[in-house]
């Protein structure tokens, strides 16, 4: 059980810190997919 309480909290721990990093890659990956459906009409 400690085992896992600890790496939830490094694992919370990792997306406070990089939380914009995934909101950048996800908008990036969403406009790239927004344009190939524009793209492809």
């Amino acid at each position: 059980m400690q085992t896992i309480n600890t790496s939830y909290r490094s694992l919370s721990f990792l997306f406070d810190l990089n939380w914009d990093r995934l909101l950048f890659a996800g908008a990036l990956v969403g406009s790239l997919w927004l344009g190939s459906v524009v793209g492809g009409l």
